[in-house]
């Protein structure tokens, strides 16, 4: 009796040999899966290198699922490719600060030169009242006063005066790619006669008046002047007293500044 219950025992255990196999067939199936994947969502040289990744896998011992892709040597040259054209803009940019640190500086030393030269002017022909000369981050401006030009309430440049125009055009014309603005200003005073309505009207005439007298100095490039009337609203100093009202109505002449050293601007100060 003890027999046949052995023998009854060892004829119920399942043979399971078959599930090696079974298990190989199953992990072929995902790599082809995996494998036919990427091929649908990739272009043909992203399936060489999954191609080359199962290659290794399978030849090596490691896991499909512990693989690393290797970098692809297209992708390393594009980043030095960037990275070297990152180092080009920086050099390139530092190339261009430090001409234009040094076209700054020369423009620096030209305006001076100007200036120096105006100053100079004004000094021998005995205007030091009627004119004066200011040096800035923006511009070389050449103020003269209403008074050295024009008749009260007139636009037309006074007869002695073109002599002075005359000798400003001579030294503009040694710097003749500035941009230069010629501007007019008037005190706080209506003004009422027949030949203006506003101070407006006024200011803007004497600017152009004035500026009409530069040209006749042929060598002056008339596309590198601008005319511009501003009233009585940009004055330098108050109007409560005539004196002060006087110094409101000038004529103001412009070199506009075509470089600036930045590093320069924090620290600059009018040179009088």
């Amino acid at each position: 009796m003890s027999k046949k219950s052995r023998r009854h025992e060892h004829e119920e255990h399942a043979d399971e040999s078959w599930l090696l196999p079974y298990a190989d067939l199953l992990t072929l199936l995902l790599a082809l899966f995996i494998v036919l994947y990427s091929m649908s969502a990739s272009d043909a040289k992203k399936f060489d290198e999954m191609s080359e990744a199962f290659n290794a896998a399978f030849t090596s011992g490691t896991g499909v699922l512990d693989y690393q892709s290797p970098v692809s040597t297209n992708q390393v040259t594009s980043k030095d490719e960037t990275m070297k054209n990152k180092d080009d803009v920086t050099s390139k940019k530092d190339k261009s600060n430090e001409q234009q640190a040094l076209l700054s500086k020369q423009e620096q030393i030209d305006l001076e030169k100007l200036k120096k030269q105006i100053d100079q002017y004004i000094q021998k022909s005995g205007l030091t009242s009627q004119l004066d000369t200011k040096l800035n981050q923006s511009q070389l401006m050449i103020t003269i006063s209403d008074t050295a030009l024009f008749a009260s309430g007139k636009a037309i440049v006074k007869p002695e005066s073109k002599q002075l125009a005359a000798a400003i055009s001579d030294m503009l014309q040694k710097f003749p790619d500035y941009d230069i603005v010629v501007s007019g200003h008037t005190d706080n005073i209506p003004i009422y006669n027949m030949d203006y309505e506003s101070n407006w009207d006024l200011s803007s005439a004497r600017a152009i008046q004035f500026l009409k007298i530069l040209l006749l100095n042929t060598n002056l490039d008339p596309k590198k002047f601008t005319p511009v009337g501003y009233g009585e609203f940009h004055p330098i100093v108050d109007n409560t007293t005539a004196a002060n009202r006087a110094k409101n109505r000038r004529v103001e002449v412009s070199l506009i500044r075509k470089y600036q050293d930045s590093t320069q601007l924090l620290n600059v100060t009018d040179v009088k």
